[in-house]
């Protein structure tokens, strides 16, 4: 035991290390001589040298404040000649502690090392605590340091735990002295107790209250042996969902330890989910071995609830980060692996070169290919008798011919994993109608969250919704920008406008004219104009015939962008402008613009313009030259663009406030300009060959080489320039732009692994609400909070109740005239009644009537 003292340590290169010596040798004869020369010692150790800055309260502090630091020439000690830390013999004038209870000495320094370093408190020798109980609630960690007990001494005082679910507020003492007696019984017996054997829960209960006996005020005060009995049955299983959710939680620590990040989880964490267990006894012919892969899970769930996994019909929806941790576990569980059972998995996207990370069942020979396919391969090829079917439909209304109603009727259960809220709420409503229970999850970073929606017993996903997420108004993102997301969300607006919309809207056109202008007569709003004065832009002011042409369009982008529009910006409202009370216009958090001027000296500004060029000429067909790779070459051509001078427009309408904007009448007879952009659309027609088409370019964040990024990271940071907002590199406007979000595996396994342990509930069947549990955890802090799901709101109408799971079910083929009438007869009033799309009947006057 010590610490090395060597130059390997310091990382000193062995000449250097000589040099140092040299010259420390001439320091000390230089020193030695300067009392003969009558100088005194310039090593003095009276002389007062600042020393490192330590915080109050921390442990070295503490240390010291119980134990003084001494010369060993001052201690009455016979104890050690050395110390053990550094193994050095101790000097007559070495400055060393002597801890208070154990009385071993060490070098001063050496316990700073011991402490700081290493992160103890206690004895390096005996390892006995030498800080008294009542100081270790004054440390102060300092620099982000977290203190932890010696596990030797927590055994028996583990001190305050962790907890997960506040209704099992006595569980983790009990699961503490648990895992104490089952360390004792393998030590005794050579092995772990067997599922099933009554004799081995016995004697794991006797040494669990043998060890409880003896721990005088800190003993737990009801040993439940159910529990204990339970704990025997299932020791020596391993359970994939337990593996998946424990899985996440150390993945998440070791990521802490090794980046310094978050706070770690300290001591003890104790996790159970004894309702997960069958709702019935089992005896000892249901857990016995069946010579099977999944041999654990029937030690501990029995074979009938087996059964019911391997016959479950499963409904999966999504196969990226959590999809592909559902068919994992699910295929290691033996979900649908039996004749009767079949999984059904669905996701419409394609991989993608950023889902690597995380969406483990792909590799870089997958992307472009279908994320269901692919996920289905490789689970099944993780169990082979998985009853596996890949479909590549979005779930919503448009495809409900294929997923009809035979096919929810036949499903056992539907489990979401979904990124977005309104497939969540789609999915939640046919499982509303179905009578299908659905097992939600989501994950947000390193939080995750989890739900159950079980018919009759729960609230549906669709009871409760979060507020919506806030957005910048849109004169906030086109004319007063305060912060680099304002500018991304205008240039990713900008971006699909110009390079994705037009392009499709002018290729809608062209594919069928009469359709689309009639469409667009029949709409007559400023919207329809809008669109057209774009397409005519494009084709006949804007259209490109060659990729000098795509250059001039991007230089006088460049122009209208971030030089005229702030000169009419400024024109408009000058530096000096009020509001209609007399405040400053230009006040916090509106930032004063200032226009740019070009320079293709300006790396920047040229990568932009030529990256825009190139996207241009992409959506007209245009090849782009070799030369735009030669900066020189590419500047030149740049520069020879002719750029107009600007004038400002004294009638230009800036919106400044969108709740004062009001939905007056239009100046502009939109059907008179839709008239003549017709007529013009038809002329630029004519011009073009029958078959010109325009290629729409569609955002894709994950190619550095498409220019996409450059483009968009391009404009958000000149807009930034003009408002004198902090740039951002392209990753980060990548992950702002690219809407990423943010999602890692550990959060995602634990998710998972909590969702897959309430399957085994609802596969059981007969568990009450109380069996259930609804989970947010955040892994950074970390928290887990557990909690009964919420139960349905209760309607109550004389004496009838009923849930939003209840329905009534009218027999035979009754008329219209005669639901009424049975409504009536139990006091009700149907003031609407609707078939889908279709309304059958509305009482006009029912508000009167409610009156």
């Amino acid at each position: 035991m010590g610490f090395p003292t060597g130059i390997k340590e310091l990382e000193i290169p062995e000449y250097l290390f000589k040099i140092l010596s040299v010259i420390g040798f001439f320091r000390d004869m230089v020193n030695a001589l300067c009392p003969y020369i009558g100088l005194p010692h310039f090593l003095d150790d009276g002389i007062p040298r600042p020393g490192p800055i330590i915080p109050d309260n921390t442990a070295v502090t503490l240390a010291y404040e119980v134990s003084p630091v001494v010369r060993f020439s001052d201690l009455q000690t016979d104890l050690e000649d050395c110390c053990t830390v550094c193994l050095l013999d101790f000097a007559y004038d070495d400055k060393v502690t002597q801890l208070p209870n154990c009385r071993h000495v060490f070098h001063n320094r050496c316990m700073d090392r011991w402490i700081v370093d290493c992160r103890k408190i206690t004895c390096p020798i005996c390892r006995d605590r030498f800080l008294p109980a009542e100081y270790y609630a004054r440390i102060n960690s300092g620099f982000g340091s977290v203190w932890y007990i010696e596990e030797s001494e927590t055994l028996t005082d583990p001190g305050d735990f962790l907890f997960s679910d506040f209704s099992k507020f006595d569980r983790p003492p009990l699961l503490h002295l648990a895992f104490q007696a089952l360390d004792r019984f393998a030590s005794e017996a050579g092995r772990l107790p067997v599922a099933g054997s009554e004799e081995d829960a016995q004697q794991l209960i006797s040494i669990a209250t043998s060890i409880n006996t003896g721990q005088g005020d800190l003993k737990v005060e009801n040993v439940d042996h159910k529990l204990l009995r339970s704990f025997s049955f299932g020791a020596k299983a391993v359970l994939n969902p337990m593996a998946a959710m424990f899985g996440g939680i150390v993945g998440q620590e070791v990521v802490k330890a090794c980046s310094g990040k978050f706070h770690p989880l300290f001591q003890f964490f104790y996790f159970d989910s004894v309702e997960s267990l069958p709702s019935e006894p089992l005896d000892s012919s249901d857990v016995a071995p069946r010579n099977s892969r999944h041999d654990a899970q029937i030690s501990v769930f029995g074979a009938k609830l087996q059964k019911k996994l391997e016959d479950a019909r499963v409904f999966t929806v999504g196969s990226g980060a959590l999809g592909c941790e559902f068919l994992k576990n699910m295929a290691l569980m033996g979900v649908s692996c039996g004749s009767q059972g079949k999984l059904t998995v669905t996701d419409d996207d394609i991989i993608e070169k950023s889902n690597l990370s995380r969406q483990f069942l792909f590799r870089d020979w997958n992307i472009g290919q279908a994320k269901s396919t692919v996920a289905a391969s490789a689970a099944a090829a993780i169990n082979p008798k998985f009853n596996i079917e890949a479909l590549q439909n979005r779930v919503g209304a448009e495809t409900e011919n294929v997923f009809d109603d035979a096919f929810w009727e036949n499903l056992t259960v539907v489990v979401n994993a979904l990124d977005n809220v309104n497939a969540r709420l789609y999915v939640d409503s046919r499982c509303l109608y179905f009578q299908k229970p659905l097992l939600e999850s989501g994950t947000l970073g390193a939080k995750c969250n989890t739900q159950m929606v079980i018919p009759h017993l729960t609230e549906n996903y669709g009871a409760s919704r979060d507020p919506p997420e806030k957005q910048a108004p849109m004169c906030t993102v086109h004319s007063f920008p305060h912060n680099i997301d304002h500018c991304l969300t205008w240039a990713r607006s900008e971006f699909e406008g110009l390079l994705e919309k037009t392009p499709a809207e002018v290729n809608a056109y062209l594919s069928s004219p009469v359709e689309y202008t009639n469409s667009m007569m029949s709409a007559g709003d400023a919207q329809a104009r809008e669109t057209l004065e774009r397409i005519v832009e494009c084709l006949e002011k804007e259209k490109c015939e060659n990729f000098q042409d795509c250059l001039n369009w991007a230089r006088l982008r460049f122009e209208d962008y971030f030089v005229n529009r702030v000169k009419q910006l400024i024109y408009t409202f000058p530096e000096d402008a009020a509001t209609s009370t007399g405040a400053p216009f230009w006040s916090a958090p509106k930032r004063f613009p200032r226009p740019l001027q070009y320079s293709s000296s300006d790396p920047s500004l040229l990568n932009f313009i030529t990256a825009t060029a190139i996207l241009r000429a992409e959506t007209f067909g245009i090849p782009v030259p070799e030369w735009t790779k030669n900066p020189k070459e590419a500047a030149e051509a740049v520069d020879s663009v002719i750029v107009p001078d600007f004038e400002p427009r004294k009638d230009a309408k800036i919106v400044t406030d969108e709740k004062a904007t009001s939905l007056t009448t239009a100046s502009v007879d939109d059907a008179t300009v839709i008239n003549d952009l017709i007529a013009k659309l038809e002329r630029c027609r004519h011009n073009l060959s029958p078959d010109f088409r325009m290629k729409p370019v569609q955002f894709e964040k994950d190619d550095d080489t498409n220019y996409h990024m450059d483009v968009i990271s391009g404009l958000a940071n000149m807009r930034a320039r003009n408002y004198s907002i902090p740039e951002v590199d392209k990753l980060k406007a990548k992950f702002i732009a690219g809407r990423i979000i943010p999602a890692i595996a550990t959060s995602t396994a634990m998710a998972t692994g909590l969702v897959c342990l309430e399957l085994y509930k609802v596969l059981d069947g007969g568990h009450k609400v109380e069996a259930y549990r609804n989970t947010f955890a955040n892994l950074a802090l970390p928290l887990f909070s557990m909690a009964e799901p919420v139960p349905p709101k209760v309607v109550k109408h004389r004496d009838m109740a009923w849930t939003v799971w209840d329905r009534w079910v009218l027999k035979g083929n009754p008329t219209l005239r005669e639901v009424l009438q049975w409504l009536e007869d139990k006091g009700l009033n149907a003031y609407s009644i609707s078939c889908g799309s279709c309304l059958l009947f509305n009482r006009p006057n029912i508000y009167e009537h409610l009156k």
